[in-house]
């Protein structure tokens, strides 16, 4: 199994950039997928997940200006970040909770994408 992302880039403050990340491999089903952000010198944090059902969850900080979706059949992931600042600035990783073809649960990360914000 593997989650392949894409997306990220140079933008100026108050730009837009969508991210975007497929999982492929033995997958039997998928439970939750979100984004996860690190900026230097800083824990990972989560910014947005989606469960199965279309359930959501935000970072305060990100609240009003990204919108997590998926699309259950392609098995992707995708983060609209609209009104970027400065200090949404840091890698982007995908995750993925997947229960594989064999029935095993494993959480998974995709490589890491560069958000930067920056006039």
């Amino acid at each position: 199994v593997q989650l392949q992302a894409s997306g990220g880039g140079l933008v100026q403050p108050g730009g837009s950039l969508r991210l975007s990340c497929a999982a492929s491999g033995s997958i039997f089903n998928i439970n939750v997928m979100g984004w996860y952000r690190q900026a230097p010198g800083k824990q990972r944090e989560l910014v947005a997940a989606i469960a199965s059902g279309g359930s959501t969850n935000y970072a305060d900080s990100v609240k009003g200006r990204f919108t997590i979706s998926r699309d259950n059949a392609r098995n992707t992931v995708t983060l609209q970040m609209n009104s970027l600042k400065p200090e949404d600035t840091a890698v982007y990783y995908c995750n993925a909770d997947i229960i594989r073809t064999d029935r095993l649960r494993r959480n998974y990360w995709g490589q890491g994408t560069q958000v930067t914000v920056s006039s």
